[in-house]
């Protein structure tokens, strides 16, 4: 079983001819709505990928609450450990993208902010489980979900983003770091290592925490650092739509696969598939691969 401890929340997409400068407003032609979050993209992405989830976290109760949980809902995401909050309003993103799909992100955490880790008493997490974590939700909740699962003996995975500073201590629990190239100049600096480029960041992390660091590299692909070295793992080649939802695709697919019994070099292989599928289609949750779609581009299941 994957349990994720994240954002739930809407999307507003819009797109433009290039994403806005400090001060400068940029007109787009229309605007689209869909279901997003990092926690719950990267839940729906791993039961795309054909993992049992649970999904704890927050959602209001108002208008965004049932199109926030309806991908999750028909993917089969359990969500007895999602809290719905009376009087605050759901997450919400506000997403530019430009014409060569790459985004700006904007985001009113509402209800995330409100999402304890005491949610996770509901779910029963055992000794082989995968619980993967996410940067929407406050720090000090995401520290102790982590505390918990590594209690409960489950495998920790940790994606540090949206990368805004990072809290040392947030690491003490973690098995698996997952960050893109900024975020892993964050974490290191936060522990204090001397580093000149992320793949060196990601080596410095692995050894000062002896943990495994993935470190996703957009069209570079990704490597994987830990005892055994750096393994550099290629991208695949798509005709990229819209990136966003590609690093929580990733997240999701790369825990799905270890659920799966797969080794952890395949496992990043299958979260790089992922997120180039992403990518191919705009929106978060609606461009999520199916395991199918997943399967045909990494080789294999």
């Amino acid at each position: 079983m994957i349990v994720v401890f994240g954002s739930i929340g809407i999307d507003f997409v819009t797109r433009v001819p290039t994403i806005p400068a400090p001060g400068e407003t940029v007109i787009g032609p229309a605007f689209e709505v869909f279901p997003g979050g990092k926690g719950a993209n990267q839940a729906l992405a791993a039961a795309r990928c054909g993992a049992d989830v649970q999904l704890a976290g927050a959602v209001g109760d108002d208008t965004s609450q049932e199109p926030a949980l309806a991908l999750l809902k028909s993917a089969g995401v359990g969500l007895g450990a999602v809290a719905s909050l009376a009087g605050a309003r759901t997450q919400t993103a506000f997403i530019s993208i430009d014409q060569q799909g790459q985004n700006a992100i904007a985001v009113a955490l509402g209800a995330s902010l409100l999402a304890r880790a005491q949610a996770l008493g509901s779910v029963s997490m055992e000794p082989g489980d995968i619980f993967l974590a996410q940067r929407e939700l406050p720090d000090r909740e995401t520290a102790r979900a982590l505390s918990l699962a590594r209690a409960a003996g489950a495998t920790t995975i940790l994606n540090a983003a949206p990368g805004t500073g990072f809290p040392g201590d947030l690491m003490d629990n973690v098995d698996i770091l997952i960050v893109n190239e900024h975020e892993a100049r964050d974490v290191s600096s936060a522990l204090n290592l001397e580093t000149t480029n992320p793949v060196e960041a990601g080596i410095a992390i692995a050894k000062a925490r002896r943990i495994n660091v993935v470190v996703t590299l957009g069209h570079e692909g990704a490597a994987l650092c830990g005892s055994e070295g750096v393994l550099s793992f290629p991208p695949f080649t798509v005709d990229v739509v819209d990136t966003t939802a590609a690093g929580d695709s990733f997240c999701g697919a790369f825990a799905a696969a270890l659920a799966a019994g797969h080794n952890i070099g395949d496992a990043v292989r299958r979260g790089n598939a992922a997120g180039a599928l992403a990518c191919t289609k705009p929106g978060a949750q609606p461009s999520i691969p199916m395991k199918t779609e997943v399967d045909r581009l990494a080789g294999g299941d």
